[in-house]
This record gives structure tokens, sequence and C-alpha cells, in this order.
């Protein structure tokens, strides 16, 4: 049986070119198969789609250079964060999750290479899409559904919910349409006023994009040259209505006027590394906000009150998804550039899945915050205020 072993280990690495150690199956073994790290290619350069420019005279590289610890980084990211979302959708439908919830499934090129391309001092600041940019700004799966079931362990104590959440250099999760761009606009204002060389980046959908405030805020950042990267994800329909019906002009990445812009491919993740790249360049450098325009798409309703399929069909979801979804996209470049294998993709996907079930199982069993923590974390007070209770026998501190 050994000798048999030996001869099939041996033409199967002559076959596959890997390395295969046969074990008899009275040692309690199998045949295993693994590969040297020297098998795969350490780097490799992609053509990638060209931005669309609004007054400038070059935009991003129209090549990336990608390597092998950055891509199998940029895959666990974006398959965490779609895992996570899935979870969230099966647990919303058990009603263990209970009000808003807007997911960010098909997005994930966009929060990815964002944060590929900024470093984690500069800040973040979004709407209430908002669980796939609290991931990649630091918070772990567990505090996420945590947060979403609403209980103690979450990253708001269990108190915030789906668009509330925040991490150091991330302010959210914010709720009303267009609020959080002039906050984006304060907080660059803050990095140019203590000189520490950090941008902002601010965004927003195109369902907000019409909002008057953000017109307002456009107007401040470039009088006074903020260092702030307004970004538009445009996931093509506001609620449910399609960007063509909405907007008489869909060329977000114009709606600056006077501030620069660029239209990207935001569902390609080297594309918008690249483009981020390129727009905290021109922030760091004194020259001022710019816009960016993310083309993506998601793939769930609006919201989970929203089944997503009564203003487009099925069949243009299911198009997107298979011709156009970042996260295959990276696998398939990765695979064709042999810069990893299928069953180290598989491994990475049986992990993540691990990490989310984990997650959801703590989710569902730590404890709700008790009732004398409602009134904590309200305001910042040294020492705490008096909080008006329900009831005049009854008075609630406050404690920051």
């Amino acid at each position: 049986m050994k000798t048999m072993l030996a001869i099939i280990s041996k033409a199967l690495c002559r076959i596959t070119g890997k390395n295969v150690a046969a074990q008899s199956p009275s040692e309690g073994a199998r045949v295993v198969v693994a590969r040297k790290f020297a098998d795969f290619t350490p780097q490799a350069t992609f053509d990638i789609k060209k931005c669309d420019l609004h007054r400038l005279e070059a935009g991003p590289p129209v090549r990336a250079e990608l390597t092998r610890e950055q891509g199998l980084q940029f895959y666990r990211t974006m398959q965490t964060v779609r895992r996570m979302e899935l979870k969230a959708d099966q647990l919303y439908k058990q009603k263990i999750i209970r009000g808003f919830c807007h997911l960010y499934d098909g997005q994930e090129a966009c929060a990815a290479g964002i944060e590929a391309a900024i470093t984690p001092s500069d800040h973040l600041i979004t709407a209430y899409r908002a669980h796939g940019y609290t991931y990649t700004r630091g918070v772990s799966v567990k505090q996420i559904l945590a947060e979403l079931t609403g209980r103690k362990g979450g990253v708001a104590k269990g108190k915030g919910g789906s668009m509330h959440m925040y991490a150091p250099h991330f302010y959210g999760g914010n709720g009303i349409v267009g609020a959080q761009v002039p906050l984006g606009a304060g907080i660059a204002l803050a990095c140019q006023y203590q000189g520490n060389n950090q941008v902002c980046v601010t965004l927003y959908g195109d369902g907000a994009a019409n909002q008057g405030q953000i017109f307002e805020t456009f107007n401040m950042a470039a009088l006074w040259k903020l260092p702030c990267i307004f970004i538009c994800e445009n996931n093509q329909y506001g609620m449910g209505t399609s960007v063509e019906r909405a907007a008489a002009s869909t060329d977000y990445y114009k709606r600056g006027d006077f501030i620069p812009g660029l239209r990207v491919d935001g569902m390609d993740v080297l594309c918008v590394r690249e483009a981020a790249k390129f727009a905290a360049d021109h922030c760091r450098a004194g020259k001022g906000p710019i816009v960016m325009e993310l083309q993506t798409y998601r793939y769930h309703g609006h919201s989970m009150s929203d089944p997503g399929v009564s203003y487009r069909t099925r069949e243009e979801i299911q198009e997107v998804r298979s011709k156009n979804d970042p996260i295959s996209m990276l696998k398939e470049r990765m695979l064709s550039s042999k810069m990893a294998s299928a069953e180290e993709f598989k491994e990475i996907d049986t992990e993540i899945r691990k990490e989310v079930d984990d997650a959801a199982q703590f989710s569902t069993s730590d404890p709700e915050p008790p009732l004398e923590d409602l009134c904590n974390h309200v305001f910042c007070s040294d020492p705490p205020l008096d909080v008006r209770g329900v009831h005049p026998w009854s008075r609630l501190k406050s404690v920051s």
C-alpha cells in the first residue's frame, strides 16, 4: 500500500507541479496537496478602466500594480463584508434584527479600495449604508452584528443599531439623507486648522446628491480649499427611483462645478484604490476638495423593507452578479495571473464563514444593555447631568 501511494504521489507531482505528501490510511492520514509559496506570482500589473475627468488635466493611472498579499487581503475584506451582510439579511428575516437595515453587498470594492488608499489616521464619514465602512475602519464582525441585534457587546453598546456605528476616525453612520456631507467638511476644516496633513473622505449616495446642503458644502469647501474627498456612491437607484428619473444630470462627478471631479468604476477594487490615492494626493497637496463618483451596484433593495425587484428586474441584478461582481473579478484576476490557487480561496472562504457564524452566535446570546444604561453616553459631562425621566419620581443620570 505504501509503495502504491508513493508511485501515485510522484505521478501527481509530475502532472500538477505540486508537492504531494502521501501517507498510509492505516496511519489515519490522507493524500494532502500543498503548494509552495514560490509557485505563486508575487506581483502583477493589470489594466484598469480610465476615469472620466472634470477640470483635471490628468487623472489616475490606467494600470495598477497588485501584490499577492494585497490581493488576498482585498479578497478577505470584501468576502467578509459580503458574508456579514448575508448573515444580517438572515437574522433580519428571523426577526432577530429589527428596524432600519441597509445592506452593502455588491458595493464591497468601494469600501476596500478607499481604505487601501488612505491612512488609519485619515477620517471617514458616510450615510446609513455603513456596515462595510465600519468593518474596514477596524470594527470586528462580532461587534457589528451585536450592534445590529441591540446587544451590550455591540460597537455602540447596542444603542446605535444599523445606522449609527462609530470607531476612531470614523464618524458613522448617519440617518438623515445628505446630512453627513456638511459634517465631513467640518472634519476637513479641523484637519486644515490643525495642519496634520490628514484628509476626510465624505460619502453620500446618488439619492442624496440633489440635496441643497451638499451644494452649500461644496461652495464652502472650495472657498477654504478644505482637504475633503467628496464621494458619491452611485448604485443606480435612490430608494426605488433610478438615477435617470431622479436627476436632470447623472454626471455626479461634475456636480461640484468649480471643484475637480472624476468618475470611477466602483466595481473594481484596483480602480477605486488608484482613484482614491489620486484624490488623497490632490487634497494633501493643498489643492482643495475633489469630487469622486463611484459607479457601483447594490444587490439587495434599498433597505430590508424593500424587496428590490419592483423597480428593476431579477435579470438585471443577475447580469451584474455574473459579469461585474467585484469579488469574482479580483479572484479571476489572481487565478489567471497565478497569484493564488482555488484551494487557497476556498480556505479563506471557510475561515470567513466560521468567523461570521461565531459572530452571529455571539450577537444572539450576548445580553441586551440594562435599563440603567439607557441615558449613559448622551452627554459629555463631569459631573454627570440629570436627565428628565418618564415620570416625576425618576431621575436618570447620564454617565460618560
